[in-house]
Order: structure tokens, then sequence, then C-alpha cells
């Protein structure tokens, strides 16, 4: 693989939230004394695979603290999430970062974190504060988890690409899509939760049997499905995937364009805007973490206006600060969601492991 490509795949796979692939940050490996005068120099922040963020950001996080960040990658969302819940009371790092509104009641059940309030919390809307009452999780990030579709595909067959859930189960795109599995990955459960939030609890099942029926694909990881299976990805096309559709991100198409060499005037991939379900991430202080100053000044930097703004064209998805202003290449090509499906995360926490076993008994057995 050439090293053009092997960067463009890093970046696919980082930018889109729920995979493997992208990694960011450092240790200097000095445990000596902090900016605070005691304690250790690194912070560790333990993440999905997909956290990214440009080297000269953090370093500006250690020219304002002292801290080195060090990054330790765990897997796709549910994978790290289950590796913390393992070892809680003794976690692996200070901070914890990809727990969502879809597994957000897990980690609190299990007592995972320390409640601090961020400084800054302030610019971030009442609306993705997760936990606004106690403060265990801070708001990082929000994403629309949505079906993407291969332009050239549809166009080279004068058909139209599907726009909402109902039409994945017509006939006319029968073996067409790929999605995740929903036991083990983050945008595969959130696809799962917008057909409950489409269709009810009683309807969902039935929908899934359409879709069972038409062909769908299930594959375990965002990673194999968009850079494997997918037709319109850089990745799909090197392996030569054949599936136009995919469980992806609504800003999935700027990282097609950025990474394209030369860079294409349209993005080659669109998003279905009617499939859409709306994710919010969030970082948490570990308890018993080593570092807890260092982590909760992470936490104050993870909402910053620096931080916030370096996150769209690495990992790819929208700020939660009100004072963070989006890329061009961002806007332009990137899809806005008017009408997400959400669910409130009392009534996930209420029914998610139902309905995941519901699932896998439905599509995967």
């Amino acid at each position: 693989m050439s090293t053009t490509k092997k960067i463009t795949l890093t970046a696919l796979a980082a930018a889109l939230g729920a995979s493997t692939l992208a990694a960011c940050g450092g240790s200097s490996g000095d445990d000596s004394a902090g900016a605070d005068g005691g304690g250790s120099k690194t912070v560790t922040l333990v993440s999905h695979d997909s956290f990214n963020a440009s080297p000269a950001v953090l370093k500006e996080f250690t020219k304002q603290t002292g801290y080195t960040v060090k990054v330790l990658k765990s897997g796709d969302a549910v994978e790290a999430l289950n590796k913390e819940i393992l070892t809680k009371g003794s976690p692996q790092g200070d901070v914890f970062f990809g727990v969502d509104n879809t597994t957000l009641s897990r980690a609190l059940d299990n007592d995972l974190f320390t409640p601090y309030e961020a400084k800054g919390l302030e610019r971030v809307p009442e609306a993705v504060r997760l936990d606004k009452d106690e403060h265990r999780v801070t708001p990082i990030d929000s994403g629309d988890i949505c079906v993407n579709y291969d332009k050239k595909y549809f166009a080279d067959r004068k058909l139209a690409p599907p726009q909402s859930f109902d039409d994945l189960a017509e006939p006319a795109y029968r073996n067409l899509l790929v999605v995740e599995n929903a036991e083990r990955s983050s945008p595969g459960l959130g696809f799962l939760l917008g057909t409950a939030a489409a269709y009810g609890d009683g309807g969902w099942q039935d929908y899934w049997k359409k879709l069972r029926a038409n062909g769908v694909k299930v594959v375990d990881s965002w990673e194999i499905a968009y850079n494997q299976e997918f037709s319109g990805s850089a990745g799909g096309r090197a392996a030569k995937g054949d599936r136009p559709l995919v469980v992806s991100y609504a800003s999935s198409p700027p990282v097609e364009v950025l990474y394209a060499k030369p860079q294409p005037k349209v993005a080659p991939t669109g998003v279905s805007t009617g499939t859409c379900f709306r994710q919010t991430e969030a970082a948490g202080l570990l308890k018993g973490a080593r570092n807890e100053a260092g982590g909760k000044a992470l936490l104050d930097f993870l909402i910053s206006r620096k931080f916030q703004e370096d996150m769209p064209l690495n990992m790819f998805v929208n700020p939660v600060a009100e004072d963070a202003k989006l890329p061009p290449l961002f806007t332009e090509f990137g899809e806005v969601i008017a009408e997400p499906r959400t669910m409130a995360p009392e009534k996930i926490a209420e029914n998610r492991d139902q309905w995941i076993q519901s699932w896998s008994s439905l599509v995967l057995k």
C-alpha cells in the first residue's frame, strides 16, 4: 500500500466515528512534577480508535498546562467502553472519550466516572449535556449516523438513491446495503436505534425482517463496512467493494473530498437524509484516575474553542461549543440534517439490551 493510500485510509477511519485506525498524541514518558507542582506530567486519554487531533493542538495543551497527552486506543466505541467496565476502579487512564447517548447508561450504571463540571461548559447548549445535573460526563461532539450512497453507482444505473428507511426495504435496493453489527459497533447500534425511533417499539422488528429479506449485509465494524464493502469509499474502491449503500455519517462526504487527489468539486458520495440518528459523544474523568488534576485540565481543553475547531477535519464530527466555527470544506460538502431521529437516553437505557438481543435473533441467526 502506498503512503498516500495509507494516509487516506487512516484519515477515513479516524474521521467517521466508530471504527479503527487514526492515531494521535504521545507521551514524554516523564512522570515528574507537572504544572501544578505535583503529580504526573502525563495525562492518559483512553478512547475508541477514531480519536484524532492535530499534533499542534495537543502541543498547545502541553504549553498551557504542562501535561503531555498519551492516547490509548481500545477498539470500537462499544469495545472500548466494555474494557473500561472490566477495569473499573483501576482504569487504564485518566479520561475516557467515546461514551455517547447510545451507551451512556451502561457507563453510569457501572459508576465509571468522577463528577466534574468542566470550565467553559456554559458555552455548550443544555440540549447536548447528557448528564447536566451531575456532570459525570462532558459533551464533546455530535454527529448524525446515516446511510451513505455511491453517487456513480446510482447515476450509471439511472436509479434514484434511497432517501428514507422505507426506501431501503424496496426491491430496487436488494443486496445493496451493508450495516454494522449493533452488538459490536457504535454506528451499527445508532442505526438500530434510528429504526426503533422511526417505527416504534412494536414496528422496528418487522422493518428489519424486510431488510433481511432484501439482502442487507452485516459486518462487525465501520472500518470493514466503509473501507472494504462500500463501493463509494477510497478504501472500498481499492478493495473492490460492491455495496453502494453503507451506514456511516452525514459528515462522511467531506472525507472523500479532502483526501482525494485531485480534490473533486463535488463529493463522490451522498447522504440519505431520511435515515439519520443523532449521536452525541462525551468524555469523563475515570474513577481511580492516577492523574485527576491532569484529567480535569484535559476535559477543560476538550471543550475549548481551540480543540473544538480542530475536530471537524480530524474526526469529522460537529463541535458542541457554540463559539466554534466550522471549516468551509466541512460545511460545503457535509450534510446538515435538519430533523434527525433522536431518542431520550432514558428510553435507550430501558430498551437497549433487549433490542440488541432481539435484533441479533432477527438478523444474525
